[in-house]
């Protein structure tokens, strides 16, 4: 099951069943089943504090994945800054829907096991991550 959730923010996410049935669809796709995914919107601060607090980071961020995935069940939970995603959807001359959906996305690519901790992994993860957003039903 996906859960949304919002922290520190007033933004509205109105396509949940659209996007659970998406990101259940990725998760099929990548041979894996659906466990309990949150996904929590917040702020810039309170993604930061997060940040702090479990990674040691002092910076900002677009998203926070924890993975509590056993085997082939994925769960976890994507920490997403609205503001972050707002000011990446400008620099990159996206739509903030698509950007969104990028890193929603982005999230449960890594829960499912990606990363994009080199140039390589981060290649790989762009395209996954492009390949996903082509089959999404707006």
């Amino acid at each position: 099951m996906i859960n949304y959730f919002f922290e520190d923010t007033n933004f509205k996410f109105n396509k949940r069943r659209a996007t659970s049935k998406w990101l259940k669809s990725a998760i099929a796709l990548e041979n894996k089943k659906l466990g309990d995914i949150s996904i929590i919107y917040c702020s810039d601060d309170y993604l930061l504090e997060i940040n702090k607090q479990y990674l040691s980071h002092d910076y900002y961020t677009d998203v926070i994945t924890f993975n509590y995935c056993e085997g082939d069940l994925i769960s976890g939970d994507i920490f997403i800054s609205v503001d972050t995603i707002k000011a990446n959807a400008e620099e990159y001359g996206a739509s903030f829907d698509n950007e969104l959906c990028r890193v929603m996305v982005h999230g449960i690519l890594h829960l499912i096991g990606y990363d994009d901790d080199c140039e390589s992994n981060q290649l790989i993860m762009r395209q996954k991550e492009d390949f996903y957003l082509e089959r999404y039903d707006k």
